[in-house]
């Protein structure tokens, strides 16, 4: 690419320098991180704008060759939690504008990831003449409801704008087929908008480690059999689902089984900073696996590896998931997965081969899943090895950047 077009990346709360598996980062913050690396790589300029909450941290950042991290002024430099975020999203577009406008920047087209960022971006289009949106949700507010109920901040607001932001997008990154589905049931968006990209993983960051070797480096026991769960601390999580069929699992030697949990808000799985943390330490004791369990925290992502590696299966079951990138990344390190019959996850499992799909919060069935992976060693390993063969042939950032390139590049050649 002779020319470099300058994209801009509007991400409110998924800062790809953030640490990850705390409440508010995870699957987004990597997404936005590496798509943005990726197409870097394919001749773009990427500057992400997001919310300047570390006071620490410089306006702007060169996160890497043809990558910017611009911080914007949106309310106390402070975390806020996403779902307080909205009355900020004025003055974050008004700041992104003021920014824009001093560095007399131009862009090609503005890629929103999540609603308050799109807001922004239908306003941002206007104001400065930007030809084209294109949007990425990462999560629906008419999914979030079915899943979680009506007690969810700002939900009648969220939805009103999600609505106008299907009307103005010119196109819209669905990260899976039922995500094409609901914003086509729930929003009324058209099939010409929307573009099926999935979200992918990055092999010279995740691959597979030699299973004894991951354990030694990560001291963990070689004799046991381990679990492995990794992401944000938050209940639609399911990890409580995950200790319920531990407690159940019909297996001889229940204590040869142990349970990791990667994410939270700390580095070594501290309850005293993480509510959601200390509630489950309390549901293990109270199932008698205090033993079996360990909590340690958040890790950066060099270390991810070893712990996908070092797990004999990787387990994610939650209410819902718009697509799932841990569960791509522990194929990646060729380990069995385990996962919720939901969202993007049933899209990147193929039941019996790449992995095994269960229903969400159903402790039982889990249960029953994880015995018959435990007993069967070769199973385990087919489906590692397929599960290998499958996020390698469809689902690397370079993969996912070419398509995502395809659709800049189908916009661009309009103007």
């Amino acid at each position: 690419m002779n020319h470099q077009p300058r994209i801009a990346f509007i991400s409110e709360h998924g800062s790809p320098l953030a640490s990850l598996g705390g409440a508010d980062s995870g699957g987004q913050n990597v997404y936005v991180g590496q798509l943005a690396k990726s197409l870097a790589a394919r001749g773009y300029q990427i500057h992400v704008f997001t919310r300047w909450e570390n006071a620490t941290l410089p306006l702007v950042v060169k996160w890497c060759p043809g990558v910017s991290v611009i911080h914007v002024k949106a309310g106390p430099q402070m975390v806020i939690p996403k779902e307080e975020l909205l009355p900020c999203i004025a003055e974050f577009t008004q700041s992104i504008f003021d920014f824009i406008c001093t560095q007399k920047l131009e862009y090609e087209l503005i890629h929103a990831h999540y609603f308050m960022s799109a807001m922004a971006a239908v306003q941002l289009k206007n104001l400065l003449n930007i030809p084209f949106i294109v949007v990425t949700f990462h999560s629906l507010g008419h999914v979030k409801r079915l899943h979680h109920g009506t007690d969810i901040r700002f939900l009648e607001e969220r939805l009103q704008i999600e609505k106008d932001v299907v009307k103005q997008a010119d196109y819209i990154v669905a990260e899976c087929p039922q995500e094409r589905e609901d914003l086509m049931n729930y929003y009324n968006a058209p099939s010409s908008k929307i573009v099926i990209i999935p979200g992918g993983f990055n092999p010279d960051e995740i691959y597979p480690i030699e299973k004894a070797v991951a354990r030694k480096m990560l001291n963990i026991n070689t004799n046991r059999h381990i679990l492995l769960l990794l992401g944000r601390m938050v209940p639609q999580k399911g990890i409580d689902n995950v200790i319920h069929a531990l407690s159940r699992l019909k297996i001889k030697d229940s204590q040869s089984v142990y349970l990791i949990v990667v994410g939270g808000e700390s580095d070594n799985g501290n309850p005293t900073v993480c509510a959601e943390t200390r509630r489950l330490q309390q549901l293990a004791r109270e199932n008698g696996l205090e033993t079996s369990i360990s909590f340690v925290g958040r890790k950066n992502r060099e270390q991810l590896k070893f712990y996908y590696s070092a797990a004999d299966i990787f387990i994610t079951t939650p209410w819902y998931e718009q697509f799932g990138i841990t569960v791509l990344e522990a194929m990646a390190c060729r380990t069995a997965v385990i996962g919720a019959n939901v969202g993007g996850i049933k899209y990147t499992i193929v039941d019996g081969e790449t992995g095994a799909l269960v229903a969400p919060k159903d402790p039982n069935a889990l249960a029953s899943k994880i015995t018959e992976l435990i007993d069967n060693t070769q199973l385990r390993e087919y489906m590692g090895n397929n599960g290998l063969k499958r996020v390698n042939g469809y689902f690397t950032w370079n993969h996912i950047a070419e398509q995502v390139s395809n659709v800049y590049m189908k916009m661009m050649t309009y103007t």
